[in-house]
C-alpha cells in the first residue's frame, strides 16, 4: 500500500480548496479529489461578491455577518488582482424598506465587522443617475468587495499544492469505507487512502455521505441562485442593491467592462437538476427586478448569458428559501465505535467565509498547530500591496511590467491579465507568445492554464479561468478546442 496521506478532501469547491490549503500549509500531506474541472459547480455560480450579506441582518444573522465583513479586508490583501472594493448604492423606494430601517441596518453593517478602510456608508442623490428611472430619487451608498469566484477556487488550490497538497481533478469518487484506521478512496480508477477525509462535495456531500455509509444529518436542503448577464445598463462602477416588490432583494453590478450582472433568485424547484439551469421563470423575474428601476428596459432577447448554482444549506426550519441560513456547520463521523477513521461533512458555507470555514473545519478534526497562517498569506499572484481603493490604479503598475515585457500587447489585454493573474503574469508573458485565438488570448496564456490551473477543456478556459466565451467566436472556440486536443460537438 501507497503512503497513505493525512488527509484526504472530497469536493474542489472553494470550501474543499481552503481546506485543502490551510491542511497543507501546516505541513499535512493533503489529496484533493474533484469529480470535474475546479469550481465547476457552486463555486463558479455565485453572485461574485466578497461581502457581509446586508439581508442576513433581518433574520437576525448577527454572527455570520460580522464574521464575513472582518474576512471582506483580509481576502482583499491576500488577493489584489481577483478582489477589489466595490460600492453599493441602495435606492430608497416606496415598496421597500423604510428609509430609517436602512440607515439603521447600514449603520450597524459599518460598525460589526472591523471596517478599517472601506469606505463609510453615505447619503446618495440619484435623480437621473446611474441609469436609474427619475422618480428614484436618493439611496445611501456602502462598502462591500467583488471577486473573482472561480480564479479565487483555483488559486486556493494552486497555494495548496505549491505547500506540497495533490489536487486531482476529473477524478470522482466511486467508493469509500474504511479500513482498519485509515479510510480507502476508490476514484478515478485509482485507490487512495488517508487518515482523515473531509466531505466538501457541495450539493453531493449526501451522495458521498452514502458511499461512505455515513448517517445523513436530518435537515438539509438545496436552494437553487439562477443570475443572468444583459448588456451594460449604466456607466457607473458602482453596484445596484434591489429591493423587489415581493420583498426579496437582488443586485445589478457592473461586469465585465461590457454587461451587467443580474441576481440572484432563490429556489428549491429543480435544484436536483444537474448541472442547474436558470428557468425561463427565474430569468423573466430577474428581467422584470431590473426593469422596475432602470430607464433601458430589457427583453428576454438581451440575456446573453445565464447560469445557475445550487446551495446545500442546513435547514434552520425557515419557511423561505431566501431566509434558510447562510451559516455552516459540520457532521463529524468517527465510525460505530467513535474511534475509527474521522469523516467530517462540511454542509452550508459561503464563498466570503471559506478562510474562516477552513480553520473551524480542522480545528474540529483535532488540527490546531499553527492555525491563522492564511489571514496574512498571499494567494498565487497578489504578493503586492494595493494602494488605494482604486482597482485600475492599482493594477496599473502591473500593466506597465507586462506591456514592457510584451509591448505588441493592447492595452485591454494586458489589464484583463494583471486582473486575472497578477504578478503570475510576469511568468509568462514574453516578447513571443505563440499563436493569438482572439480576445488576446494566446498559447502562452494557455500554456500556463494548462501546465499549471488544471485547465483541461475549452470551457475550463473560456467559463472558469476566464469569461473570455462572453466574446469567443464559434469559429474562435473551436481553434482553442484543436489545440487542446478536444473535439468540436
Amino acid at each position: 500500500m501507497e503512503t497513505p496521506y493525512d488527509l484526504a478532501v472530497i469536493g474542489g469547491g472553494v470550501n474543499g480548496a481552503a481546506i485543502a490549503r490551510d491542511a497543507a500549509g501546516r505541513g499535512l500531506s493533503v489529496l484533493l479529489l474533484e469529480r470535474g474541472d475546479l469550481a465547476q459547480g457552486t463555486s463558479s455560480a455565485s453572485t461574485k461578491l466578497i461581502h457581509g450579506g446586508l439581508r442576513y441582518l433581518e433574520h437576525r444573522e448577527f454572527a455570520l455577518v460580522s464574521e464575513a465583513l472582518h474576512e471582506r479586508e483580509i481576502l482583499w490583501r491576500q488577493a489584489p488582482h481577483i478582489v477589489w472594493p466595490m460600492r453599493f448604492v441602495l435606492p430608497i423606494v416606496p415598496e421597500g424598506r423604510p428609509w430609517w430601517m436602512l440607515r439603521t441596518g447600514l449603520w450597524l453593517y459599518d460598525r460589526i465587522g472591523g471596517r478599517k478602510t472601506l469606505p463609510a456608508t453615505a447619503r446618495v442623490p440619484l435623480k437621473g443617475r446611474m441609469g436609474l428611472q427619475a422618480q428614484i430619487a436618493r439611496g445611501y451608498e456602502y462598502s462591500d468587495c467583488w471577486v473573482d469566484d472561480a480564479r479565487l477556487v483555483v488559486l486556493l488550490a494552486r497555494d495548496a499544492t505549491d505547500r506540497g497538497a495533490e489536487v486531482r481533478t476529473r477524478c470522482p469518487v466511486t467508493r469509500m469505507g474504511r479500513e482498519g484506521h485509515l479510510w480507502r478512496i476508490d476514484a478515478g480508477g485509482e485507490v487512495f487512502h488517508a487518515a482523515m477525509t473531509v466531505n466538501a462535495a457541495g450539493p453531493q456531500v449526501g451522495q458521498v455521505m452514502d458511499a461512505a455509509h455515513s448517517p445523513l444529518p436530518g435537515l438539509l436542503r438545496k436552494v437553487r441562485g439562477s443570475h443572468i448577464v444583459v448588456p451594460r445598463l449604466h456607466d457607473d462602477p458602482r453596484a445596484l442593491f434591489l429591493q423587489l416588490p415581493d420583498g426579496r432583494i437582488c443586485f445589478a453590478i457592473p461586469w465585465q467592462y461590457a454587461f451587467t450582472l443580474i441576481g440572484t433568485t432563490d429556489s428549491e424547484e429543480g435544484a436536483d437538476a444537474d448541472p442547474p439551469q436558470a428557468s425561463e421563470a427565474e430569468i423573466e423575474y430577474l428581467l422584470a427586478a431590473a426593469n422596475g428601476y432602470f430607464r433601458r428596459q430589457v427583453t428576454r432577447q438581451d440575456v446573453v448569458w445565464t447560469y445557475a448554482g445550487v446551495r446545500l444549506l442546513a435547514d434552520d426550519g425557515s419557511g423561505k428559501p431566501e431566509a434558510a441560513t447562510r451559516g455552516y456547520r459540520f457532521e463529524l463521523d468517527r465510525g460505530p465505535d467513535h474511534h475509527s477513521a474521522p469523516l467530517l461533512s462540511v454542509l452550508g458555507g459561503k464563498i466570503t467565509t471559506h478562510r474562516t470555514l477552513a480553520e473551524a473545519a480542522l480545528e474540529r478534526l483535532g488540527i490546531t498547530d499553527n492555525a491563522g497562517w492564511t489571514a496574512s498569506a498571499p494567494l498565487p499572484g497578489g504578493d503586492f500591496t494595493p494602494d488605494g481603493l482604486d482597482e485600475a490604479d492599482n493594477l496599473a503598475p502591473l500593466e506597465h511590467e507586462i506591456l514592457a515585457q510584451a509591448q505588441h500587447l493592447s492595452r485591454p489585454t494586458a489589464h484583463r491579465l494583471a486582473r486575472a493573474y497578477g504578478t503570475e503574469a510576469l511568468g509568462f508573458v514574453r516578447a513571443d507568445m505563440g499563436r493569438h485565438f482572439g480576445q488576446g488570448f494566446t498559447d502562452a496564456e494557455l500554456d500556463h492554464l494548462m501546465g499549471r490551473e488544471w485547465a483541461m477543456t475549452a470551457d475550463d478556459v473560456l467559463w472558469r479561468r476566464s469569461k473570455l466565451g462572453l466574446w469567443f467566436s464559434a469559429e474562435e472556440k473551436a481553434a482553442l478546442k484543436a489545440a487542446m486536443g478536444e473535439r468540436d460537438t
